[in-house]
């Protein structure tokens, strides 16, 4: 799903274009078969499991699209985002990201189909540890474990999608959703993608009376989510602060990509 915190970015045609660090940024303007110069400006933390590669990759081709008037669709936007997404990192992305970042909104991947769900007003607060983690280092790890132990990993990752699977029919019923995002972080957990300071601040949010808190993106850090009822949400956000953590009280959104005016 996407939230609110987003990406600006801003691209110009350029006799001489910029000198860019990100292999994110460079692939597109490769994609796009353009060049340009490029100022990003970012409310979303990198590194920290909230997909701020998908973001700044759609939003990157989206203004180059724009600045360029190459008339690209939505759908061939997402398309080579998850395009530049698999290039830099080595196949192993997921078009999750790019999908909900082009589009907004509630989105299910299920192999090459994707669904948009009904909007639905959640309550969220992220939990960032400000613990940076190398996504591709611990999907490497979960494929270790699972050639190591592919009898107890393959009935977790099962678990897991059927967890999935069962949420989507309660996002109307937080309280249910809740049950299922525990559900959901124990199994994350029990495949070692857990850490010390998500645990902390999940078990304070559900303390702190969140209907549920699960771990988010590759783990190992980064951050966690929690759905709450409307009137605790600052209080669950200082109960994450208290760990030396930043909190972000947010909800849906559901515009996805979009042409700003006066950034």
């Amino acid at each position: 799903m996407a939230i609110r915190p987003r990406v600006y970015v801003t691209v110009r045609h350029s006799r001489r274009p910029l000198s860019v660090s990100s292999p994110y940024i460079q692939n597109c303007f490769t994609e796009m078969g353009v060049s340009g110069s490029v100022y990003i400006n970012s409310q979303i933390p990198s590194s920290s499991g909230l997909g701020s590669s998908a973001a700044v990759t759609v939003a990157t081709l989206c203004a180059i699209n724009d600045e360029f008037q190459l008339g690209k669709t939505r759908e061939e936007i997402a398309d080579m985002a998850f395009t530049v997404e698999k290039k830099v990192q080595k196949g192993r992305a997921s078009p999750t990201d790019t999908t909900v970042s082009a589009y907004g909104g509630i989105v299910l991947i299920t192999g090459t189909s994707r669904r948009r769900l009904a909007p639905v007003n959640l309550h969220i607060v992220i939990g960032d540890t400000l613990i940076s983690h190398n996504t591709a280092q611990l999907v490497e790890q979960v494929s270790e474990l699972k050639k190591k132990h592919p009898e107890i990993v393959g009935h977790v990752l099962d678990a897991i999608e059927g967890v999935t699977l069962s949420a989507i029919h309660h996002l109307n019923n937080q309280k249910e959703l809740g049950k299922y995002m525990d559900m959901n972080h124990a199994l994350l957990e029990a495949i070692g993608v857990g850490h010390p300071a998500l645990s902390r601040l999940v078990l304070s949010a559900r303390t702190a009376g969140a209907f549920g808190a699960k771990l988010t993106g590759a783990g190992g850090g980064g951050c966690m989510v929690a759905v709450c009822p409307k009137g605790i949400r600052h209080r669950v956000a200082k109960a994450i602060e208290s760990h030396n953590a930043r909190a972000i009280v947010t909800s849906i959104d559901t515009e996805g990509a979009r042409k700003e005016k006066n950034v």
